[in-house]
């Protein structure tokens, strides 16, 4: 049966500074690259050093354990490459196998930072600013290639799989993210969530088609299930929802 067409709600002005915040911490990489890096961590890990990476990985798990992985929808650079792009990535990543894939990456990547430190004699030492120039990462030419090179390939993995497909695949920050969300929904306190009134939903099927992770958001309405894994909490479906039918709220699960 075919949807029902109803006219697009625009996003509203929280969208409109959503997405100035996702442009900002985008144009910003090439001097907080040496904070968010994966590598980096590793790096500091192999002299025993707990870096600003290393804490900011920290820091965001404590975040998801309050408001889920409100850092992708809002904050993340690589999440804001994929989003800049959006208009030439129009698929949506198949559910299935590929959305487990993060987590092996991140168990491995956990892993290997551990062994980093234990091959290094254990944590020696901890700064923040580890790699950087006076708390600025370095902008040299090679750093700024390899920026580009790293970004670009988070873009063809987005293009090859679907919308936010590195975020989908294989962003160890996700799993990390995740992981927090899980401990809220099993102890159950409150936290940022969303939520929906299916008596509301005209089946206009607009948070679908408007959700930057390309997820099923209609049937998670009608469900009464609007928690899900891959939720980057960016509230776009409540934002364009013609009846109202999702909001923001924090509460229990």
């Amino acid at each position: 049966m075919a949807e029902p067409h109803q006219p697009t709600r625009p996003a509203s002005s929280r969208q409109k500074y959503r997405r100035w915040i996702l442009l900002l911490t985008f144009i910003a990489i090439p001097v907080t690259i040496f904070y968010i890096s994966p590598i980096v961590i590793m790096m500091g890990a192999s002299e025993g050093i707990v870096t600003g990476s290393f804490l900011l990985y920290v820091i965001l798990f404590v975040l998801a354990l309050f408001a889920g992985r409100i850092w992708c929808g809002w904050l993340c650079p690589m999440g804001a490459c994929q989003e800049l792009g959006s208009r030439v990535i129009k698929k949506t990543v198949r559910e299935g196998w590929p959305n487990w894939v993060k987590y092996g990456v991140t168990v491995l990547w956990i892993v290997a930072i551990a062994n980093a430190f234990l091959a290094a004699g254990g944590v020696l030492g901890i700064d923040p600013l580890y790699g950087t120039v006076n708390g600025i990462s370095v902008s040299s030419v090679e750093v700024l290639m390899i920026v580009v090179i790293i970004f670009a390939a988070i873009f063809l993995v987005a293009f090859l799989t679907g919308k936010r497909g590195f975020c989908h695949v294989l962003c160890p920050i996700a799993g990390i993210m995740v992981a927090g969300r899980k401990i809220r929904n099993f102890v159950g306190w409150p936290a940022l969530q969303l939520e929906a009134d299916a008596s509301r939903c005209t089946d206009c099927f607009t948070c679908s088609k408007r959700c930057p992770m390309g997820l099923d958001v209609h049937r998670m309405v009608r469900e009464g299930r609007m928690e899900n894994p891959d939720c980057i909490m960016c509230a776009m479906c409540a934002d364009v929802c013609p009846a109202g039918a999702i909001r923001y709220g924090v509460g229990r699960k």
